[in-house]
Order: structure tokens, then sequence, then C-alpha cells
């Protein structure tokens, strides 16, 4: 069972290609280091996979980087870099960190900036079908010949255009009809990075570029969309839109799962209010291992506020399981240790409770019993134990 935001409600899995998965995750823009939250997310999705895998799936899942948007120019800009060498660098971090981690590399891993040729192609059919305009040197996507614009994240107008001014896509920009509409292609600025476009010189939008990537290496469909949470509107909405009138197929995704914001200080995580925790900085003092204990130990979907005594407790939790699975007591019958796994299955199919799993494995390494089932579930959930 998966939460679907659309219906509001848990719905039982299936994929389009019966036990063939496609998964695609948006992924970092690259103009600073892995913090908790980025940190939070990515594990949620490592673990879908491992457990999805276990359950006899075969996955396909692409991550992007986006390392070319707003964001990333106007960072190079104050550091007085260049916006490539910027993103390669946090790239290069970003994955040294989810390494560490044990987060498994999805199979395609892909720079925006790859996938020009196909947001070409979306944008040139999107225009010549008219889903698309051309104003004030931008090119633009007409929400209006959208209806079911808004089903994803179930906001009115009066929220969606209210965000947009807090998460992007300038709802005051001249050259839209409507203050909905969203930028597929940006036209060329000085200073800027560009490409050439037989409808003018200059850089693709930030949604086009998801698109993109899947239609490339996913195709018209998929199965599961993931993100943070703070992605569905505009970023998510603004997807379906685009991805569905080129394709004429829905949905685009069957199941978008959005994971949770994490709180620091009172405030949700984020470099514009200075309360990161960096990934780097909590493996100098804990074990990877205890930083994810620490993070399955909160559902994906709910808010949490980061704590480090939570991460101290996390540390003592871990040590009592690599002291049962070195030293396990009793290893139990198959019928016990078949129960045990048993409910580490109930638990997940909910929805991936991790919550809970940790609760089971926890129990068992305290009572001593079940080993076989206590390793397997640990090497499930990604963990190592042997350090």
């Amino acid at each position: 069972m998966l939460f679907n935001p659309v219906s509001q409600r848990k719905e039982r899995f299936s994929a389009v290609g019966g036990k063939r998965v496609k998964i695609y995750v948006c992924g970092i823009t690259p103009y600073d280091t892995t913090h908790v939250g980025h940190a939070f997310t990515y594990m949620a999705f490592d673990v879908l996979v491992r457990y999805l895998k276990f359950r006899g799936f075969s996955i396909t899942y692409v991550q992007n980087v986006t390392d070319i948007d707003d964001d990333i120019l106007e960072e190079a800009k104050k550091r007085r870099k260049d916006w490539k060498k910027l993103g390669d660098f946090w790239t290069r971090r970003y994955l040294g960190d989810m390494k560490r981690l044990g987060v498994a590399r999805p199979d395609y891993y892909v720079r925006a900036t790859d996938a020009l040729p196909e947001m070409k192609k979306m944008i040139g059919f999107l225009l010549s079908r008219k889903f698309a305009y051309k104003g004030g040197g931008n090119v633009y996507f007409d929400t209006g010949k959208f209806p079911r614009y808004g089903k994803l994240s179930g906001f009115t107008r009066a929220q969606m255009e209210y965000l947009l001014k807090e998460r992007g896509d300038g709802a005051a920009d001249h050259g839209k009809r409507n203050a909905l509409d969203f930028v597929l292609w940006r036209g060329w600025k000085a200073g800027e990075p560009s490409w050439e476009a037989r409808w003018g010189r200059g850089r693709p939008g930030w949604h086009i570029e998801c698109s993109a990537i899947i239609m490339k290496y996913l195709g018209k469909q998929i199965d599961i969309h993931g993100g943070g949470r703070d992605l569905d509107f505009p970023h998510h909405e603004s997807e379906i839109a685009q991805s569905e009138s080129f394709t004429g197929k829905r949905p685009l995704a069957r199941y978008f799962m959005h994971t949770a914001m994490v709180m620091y200080m009172g405030e949700k995580m984020s470099k514009s209010l200075h309360n990161l925790v960096m990934v780097s900085d909590l493996l100098e003092r804990h074990s990877a291992d205890a930083v994810r204990w620490m993070l399955l130990k909160h559902h994906y979907r709910k808010v949490w506020e980061y704590d480090k005594a939570e991460l101290n407790v996390a540390e003592t939790e871990v040590l009592k399981m690599k002291s049962f699975l070195s030293y396990g007591s009793r290893r139990g019958g198959a019928g016990e240790n078949s129960s045990a796994m048993a409910e580490f299955i109930s638990a997940m199919d909910d929805d991936l409770d991790t919550p809970k799993a940790l609760r089971l494995l926890l129990s068992l390494a305290e009572e001593g019993r079940c080993l076989e089932a206590a390793t397997r579930i640990s090497r499930i959930l990604g963990f190592d134990f042997s350090n």
C-alpha cells in the first residue's frame, strides 16, 4: 500500500509493467552541500528500492541533478565561480555523502543539461500544438489548456498564485498570459549560459528538465515519482501538465511520493534560514548506521525536527543491534523467523512504515531471538552493522 496524494488515501501498489517498476526522483540543485533534509528524502527512496527488490520487483531508478537553474546561476555569480564547475563540485560532494551513508546510486544519475535535445523536442511540440506560447522573450506553458492543473496538490487557484511567489516561476512575469503559466524556456540574458533553439537562444526552465529526463530514460509513463513535499507545487504539478500534453497519456505517474520537511530550531531546514545540519558533519562524529537509523525512525510523510539527542539514542540502539547480530543468543526456529519476517513485511507494505520496522528489529535484539530474520531485515533496510 502506498499513499496517493490525489485520492488522499493508501492504495494497493501495482506497476504498469507488472514486476518491472519505473521510479523517478527529483535530485539536488548542486550549489551547496548535503543536509539532513536531503538525506531524509534520498534515504527513503533508497529503502523503497531495496524493499521492492526484496519483494521480487525489477527496478529502473532514475534521479536527476538540476545543474542549470536560477539558484545555481545566482550562487555562481555571488561566489564569482563558473556555474558548471560549481555544480560539478557540489554534485561530487553530494554523491560522496550518499555513498558514506550507504545510499545506493540510481541506475541513471542524469545532469539536466544532458537532456537538452529531449527538452527542445518537447517544447517544439507543445508550441506547435498551442499548449505553449512565446512571450517577453520566453516560452510559457499555457495552463488554461490543461484543466486538471492543480489536481495533484489540491490547491485552489488563489493558493497556487500565492505559492508561486514563494516557490519560484515568477507569478508576475510580464510575458505571461496567465499568472499560473510557467516557463519552458528562458530567453537569453547577458552573462548567463545559453543554447540555440528555433524559438530563440536561451536556457530551459526548471520543470521541463525532469519531464525530458523521464521521457528519455523511462518512457511516457512511470510508476513512482518522488521528491520533497515542497515539490508538489509548482514542480510536479507542472511536470504533469507538460508531460501529459506531450504524450497524450495519463497519468504521468501512478503514484507520487512526497517526503516530509525536516525542521530545525523551529523552522524548515533550509539554506536561506541558516539552520542547516550537514551530513558530512554528522558522519565525523557518528556512524553511518546511526544516521540511517535516526532517519528511518521517522515515517517519510511525517514532518519532524532534528535533535542531536535523537542521534545519540540511535547510536545506542545501533550498538545493541551490532552486539546481537555478532553474538546472537538464540537463532529461533523456522516458524519463529518466518513470523518475524511476516511482521516486517506487514509494516513495510503499509506505506513504507520504517519506524515500525525498526521497532521490530530492536525488539528482536533486546529479546535475543530470530537472528536469521533480524539479519535479513537489517540488510533489506541497508544497514551494515559490521563496523
